[in-house]
């Protein structure tokens, strides 16, 4: 692998942000936005389009992009964590149905945005082939397109391809089919962030970096140098939630690693393929995610990274050889002809995840306290639509936004250590022991089938 750089690749390919003062002070705001990332600054941008009048300030711990919004896979996709059926059976079929759709136009939004603000991201919508390498695999695959046509969901949203097809697209060794949707973008993550930072404020949004919240209660957000007092306050901390005092147990922060290669030559492209910059993963149960990026890098990430007792959240966590060691051999093993090849970077960090897996927005209108997150890694679109509907539920507006079932949703707490750390731990060991018995038997993991209904 080489001696990768600890920077995640998009911090250092995007242009140089502005440092942006701290809080001077206590401050009167309409509303005040708790963290920098993709969520706080579409909730902010959002408002500001549709309400120039508001005095909006966003507080960031560290700098714009901190968190995942600076380091993630770069999939703009309708993922959503939840399934179709677990939010029909809260809220009914129509309901799951509106907001799978909702997440579909939000994957067009993201883009329109971009262009509008001439947000330069390295956008490319090329949409998600997922394949299939084993007989266990292909079975999941099948199944998951079945159950897609049982919710009225066409070829347009998602398709069976077999290993002709697939292979056209992507070239992973052993490919036996795949799955494919066009409803992913590929993306530069920290070119987006840092585009919708500068967006936000020449919509006149006021951001304060180096501030740590260190409370949110009703009517305020309580840092260092002094409040942001405002009639609503947004929590968008995702994966640093825990670090809030009440929220230890609200979401689990759970580590997702990368690496990311040289430039490849056109030739080792014409090997793997991605020629419309395809995103891609595999239908194993560990978690995987690439992209080919627009100069010519593999991005590959994965989870297996411990959960920490506690909820603890620390930049010595965003490293993890073992597991970097483990992408590397994952990436050869689909793509032999990257045997060798440089990794260039190799980094980290938490996202959120909810107890029941499933991602909220909400406002309470007696408190004024919002929030939004528990994305499970989903967040790149998903965040754009929590900061349109919270743009509508703090104006009051009567939109389909604010009917969608994940809005008002309140996920139950986590167990409390040591049970989460138990349980977390284990659920990934189960994991990868799932994948390690089918790539032996070739048939469904029994184990998969019993950890299931823990795992999301």
């Amino acid at each position: 692998m080489g001696c990768p750089l600890t920077r995640s690749l998009w911090h250092d390919t995007a242009p140089p942000a502005p440092s942006r003062p701290p809080l001077p002070g206590t401050h009167d705001a309409d509303v005040v936005v708790v963290g920098a990332g993709y969520t706080g600054l579409w909730t902010a941008y959002s408002l500001a389009v549709a309400d120039p009048s508001l005095r909006i300030v966003v507080v960031e711990a560290e700098q714009v992009g901190h968190g995942a919004s600076g380091r993630n896979g770069g999939w703009c996709s309708a993922l959503f964590p939840a399934s179709l059926p677990s939010l029909a059976a809260a809220a009914g079929r129509d309901a799951a149905l509106a907001q799978h759709r909702a997440m579909r136009a939000t994957v067009d939004e993201v883009a329109r945005t971009a262009a509008a603000e001439g947000i330069d991201c390295h956008l490319a919508k090329g949409g998600t082939v997922v394949v299939a390498r084993n007989r266990a695999q292909w079975g999941r695959a099948r199944a998951e397109v079945a159950a897609a046509r049982t919710w009225d969901r066409g070829e347009d949203d998602l398709r069976l391809l077999d290993a002709r097809e697939a292979t056209g697209v992507l070239r992973a060794s052993g490919t036996v089919g795949a799955t494919y949707t066009p409803d992913c973008a590929a993306i530069h993550p920290a070119r987006l962030v840092r585009g919708l930072a500068d967006a936000c404020e020449r919509h006149g949004v006021t951001i304060h970096e180096s501030t740590r919240v260190t409370a949110i209660e009703p009517g305020r957000a309580r840092t260092a140098a002094g409040d942001v007092r405002a009639d609503v306050v947004v929590r968008a901390t995702e994966g640093y939630t825990p670090l809030l005092p009440g929220q230890r147990r609200a979401v689990v922060p759970v580590y997702s690693l990368m690496i990311a290669t040289e430039p490849l030559p056109q030739a080792v492209w014409d090997e793997i393929g991605l020629a419309r910059r395809e995103t891609f993963s595999d239908h194993r149960h560990l978690v995987i995610y690439g992209q080919r990026t627009a100069d010519d890098r593999l991005a590959f990430g994965g989870r297996g990274a411990p959960y920490h007792l506690g909820s603890r959240v620390s930049p010595a966590f965003d490293r993890d050889e073992r597991v970097f060691a483990g992408l590397y051999a994952t990436l050869v093993d689909l793509f032999p002809v990257l045997a060798g090849t440089r990794v260039t970077h190799a980094w980290g960090g938490p996202l959120g995840i909810a107890r029941d897996w499933c991602a909220s927005v909400g406002l309470d209108r007696r408190t004024g306290l919002a929030w939004a997150g528990g994305y499970v890694g989903d967040g790149v679109a998903t965040t754009n639509l929590a900061g349109r509907t919270l743009r509508d539920l703090v104006l009051g507006h009567d939109t389909d936004l604010v009917r969608l079932p994940w809005v008002g949703h309140h996920s139950p707490a986590w167990e409390p250590e040591p049970l989460r750390w138990l349980g977390i731990n284990a659920g990934l060991r189960a994991t990868r022991l799932a994948d390690a018995e089918e790539s032996l038997t070739r048939r469904p993991s029994l184990l998969a089938r019993a950890t299931a209904p823990l795992l999301g």
